[in-house]
């Protein structure tokens, strides 16, 4: 029985560690293609350790300081607005759903498992945030379409209280003359830490990386995000190097495009990389939830 134990172990660990290598070596290549020389990479092509160091790339993006500061300042605001928003409503309706005395529960349950499985499509969808809500190139047209898209989120936190918070803690808060308010805030919120930091990293990275709202909602670059600012930029160095004629654009053919390309995936990844690891040991806690049914 001991030597399958081992075995087992030891085949999990081999097969873990396969799997964390598949999921950074990517990385790897993508640093160091951003630290290539562009023409080392068209003579030779990507690889793991850079042919010729050139920093090209990021000296390109750094001479656009002031807009990526911006973008990034921008990104911050909404990740950190919509993060505190999106786990407010979350857990203001998972846990009366989660309470079997809370009227109609059962169908407002379905209508939040309807909008899994169902959406009404990017045209209607824009009319509604755009006539209906006004808030086409407003900084809330980054914020307000996540808030509404979490019924996973949702469902997943009132597994959590169902399952972890005993209803007898809650009715002993009750019997202590607390309300529901202050049972919420004082007993249930802090007993969740798990299930609070899985879905703000979830929505964290969402936001982050959303890129789609500000394409479609946004014109304006003073609200462009670090992710529409560096699709932007990828864009106008394709267009440089593709459509300038030689006679004119000689020079600026020359310029970084793939490393460019390369250094924008980084600089847009990086302050994920090192936020995940203070939430790492929630997330862990975190993340089986969903393996219990409700």
């Amino acid at each position: 029985m001991k030597t399958e134990s081992r075995a087992l172990t030891c085949f999990s660990h081999i097969a873990m560690f396969l799997f964390a290598a598949v999921c950074i070596i990517p990385f790897v290549l993508l640093i160091s293609a951003s630290l290539t020389d562009q023409d080392a990479i068209i003579a030779n092509g990507y690889s793991f350790i850079p042919k010729e160091f050139s920093t090209d790339a990021y000296t390109y993006l750094l001479e656009r300081g002031s807009d990526i500061a911006r973008a990034y300042g921008v990104t911050v605001f909404i990740t950190v607005v919509g993060t505190v928003l999106g786990l407010t409503i979350i857990s203001l309706l998972a846990y009366p759903l989660a309470r079997s005395e809370t009227p109609h529960r059962n169908m407002i349950m379905f209508i939040v498992f309807f909008t899994m499985l169902f959406h009404g499509g990017l045209v209607p969808t824009y009319l509604v945030y755009t006539q209906l809500f006004d808030i086409k190139n407003t900084i809330w047209a980054l914020i307000v379409p996540g808030l509404l898209m979490n019924g996973f989120y949702v469902m997943l936190m009132r597994t959590f209280f169902q399952t972890t918070i005993p209803p007898a803690l809650i009715e002993s808060a009750q019997l202590d003359g607390a309300g529901e308010y202050r049972t919420f805030w004082s007993i249930v919120l802090p007993l969740s830490t798990p299930v609070v930091a899985t879905i703000g990293l979830f929505t964290t990275i969402m936001y982050w990386n959303d890129w789609q709202n500000g394409m479609v909602y946004i014109t304006k670059p003073e609200y462009f995000s670090i992710q529409n600012l560096l699709n932007r930029i990828m864009q106008d160095v394709q267009f440089i190097s593709t459509n300038m004629s030689s006679s004119a654009g000689e020079a600026l053919q020359q310029m970084p495009t793939d490393s460019v390309k390369m250094a924008i995936a980084v600089i847009g990844v990086l302050p994920i990389l090192v936020a995940y690891p203070f939430f790492q040991k929630y997330f862990i806690k975190g993340i089986m939830i969903g393996a219990v049914k409700g």
